[in-house]
């Protein structure tokens, strides 16, 4: 009943986000000029000006030249999930929501940014708007394993134990070879009381990447969207096996 009613509710949030967006697109879509062909290549080489600040981790001149890069072409929508993605990464995280929603306005059905805005959402702690985003990328693409492994995350965190490894468990079997879902369901399966199940499922990830085996390498699961207590979490887990 719980589960439903749940399920119920983030619809309709995810419905009232819809109709709100499908509102702006229009005079979004009418307010982007035509770009010249002068401007698109010089655009795209902004773009890839940025994308390599970004590997060297140059997050100012990257976020820079990427700003460029949208405002010369402002209808490229990569583009502009490049800048968001960006963003995200240096820890801007309301200038890369900002940034995500530009593309949504533009496109409702964009999945690239539904799947980049959730994961904003879901390292900022907004939980509940996290589910919102990622089960609308769920819904646009039903074997969206981003999605479902990111729901997983945020479910743990709300405590929703049975959502969080319901949702681990369908990542796991649509990318088998990621060992990410499989600790994400060890350690819902842990915080719901089954220390035993969270320990084999946790053993499966190790048996995928050995590099598991090491509670400093666990400390990189901040950058695959997991928070500080559950990195701990599966600390405690490794420390039990």
């Amino acid at each position: 009943m719980k589960r439903s009613l749940l399920i119920s509710n983030c619809l309709s949030l995810i419905l009232a986000n819809v109709l709100h967006i499908s509102w702006l697109v229009s005079p979004a879509i009418a307010a982007s000029k035509s770009v010249s062909k002068e401007d698109q290549r010089a655009a795209d080489s902004y773009r890839q000006e940025g994308l390599s600040y970004r590997q060297q981790e140059r997050f100012n001149e990257a976020i820079a030249a990427l700003k460029k890069s949208v405002e010369l072409d402002p209808r490229n929508l990569n583009g502009r999930i490049i800048l968001g993605w960006t963003q995200h990464l240096s820890k801007q995280h309301e200038a890369a929501a900002a940034s995500l929603w530009e593309v949504i306005y533009r496109s409702p059905n964009s999945l690239p940014a539904f799947n980049a805005i959730g994961i904003v959402y879901l390292v900022q702690g907004d939980l509940p708007q996290a589910v919102i985003l990622h089960s609308w990328a769920a819904i646009l693409k039903s074997d969206n394993e981003i999605a479902h492994y990111n729901l997983s995350l945020a479910y743990q965190r709300l405590k929703l134990y049975d959502l969080a490894i319901a949702y681990a468990q369908r990542a796991m079997e649509l990318e088998p070879n990621n060992p990410h879902p499989f600790v994400a369901e060890a350690i819902a399966q842990w915080t719901s009381g089954d220390q035993v199940l969270a320990k084999r499922v946790f053993n499966e990830a190790v048996a995928i990447d050995s590099r598991y085996r090491s509670a400093e390498f666990l400390n990189f699961l901040n950058e695959a969207g997991f928070s500080d207590q559950q990195i701990q979490t599966a600390k405690q887990v490794l420390a039990s096996l």
